[in-house]
């Protein structure tokens, strides 16, 4: 993600035979004395430098951060994705799925309408219970769920396939906290 490495934060890391990427805090001078919380934003801007939205300048601010003093910086944090729950995930498809018919119909390409982080909607605390105490409860449940919801569930299987970097956590599977 990061086009700019000012710090050469860039390291390779090696767990089990797998290569990661990760960017060290250590080649910050002051990234030691962050609080734990200001450390993932310094990481957050390591990993996402560009020159233009993201500079060594803002690395050089948070890293010299001193809680006294009035903020004089502000700090851009680009997230790595992006969790929502149904409430605020169908209004979202909606959205894209609009902005790829204005696209279209102005002639542009609406496959370059996409989120721009992964994004993932859980669809938890929605399954009601009709049925109690048997064994195939939560299987009766469920069929109700897809009933009641079947325009819904169908337009964000659309929108799973339709968009890349978005997928959805059906009901039923866990909710949004386990994610």
């Amino acid at each position: 993600m990061s086009t700019v490495d000012s710090f050469a934060a860039k390291q390779d890391l090696s767990v089990g035979g797998t290569d990661y990427e990760i960017f060290a805090l250590d080649a910050v001078e002051g990234a030691d004395k962050l609080p734990y919380s200001l450390k993932i934003l310094l990481e957050n801007l390591l990993r996402t430098e560009d020159g233009a939205n993201i500079t060594a300048d803002h690395v050089r601010a948070l890293a010299g951060w001193e809680p006294s003093a009035d903020p004089s910086v502000e700090i851009q944090f680009t997230p790595a994705r992006v969790i929502m729950q149904d409430f605020t995930g169908v209004p979202c498809v909606v959205d894209l799925a609009t902005m790829r018919e204005a696209m279209q119909d102005l002639g542009g390409d609406p496959e370059k309408i996409n989120p721009l982080a992964p994004a993932e909607m859980v669809i938890d605390h929605s399954v009601m219970i009709d049925v109690a105490g048997r064994l195939d409860a939560l299987e009766k449940n469920m069929e109700l769920e897809y009933e009641r919801n079947r325009e819904r569930y169908q337009f964000l299987r659309w929108g799973q396939t339709a968009f890349d970097d978005f997928k959805v956590v059906p009901p039923g599977t866990g909710i949004v906290h386990q994610v």
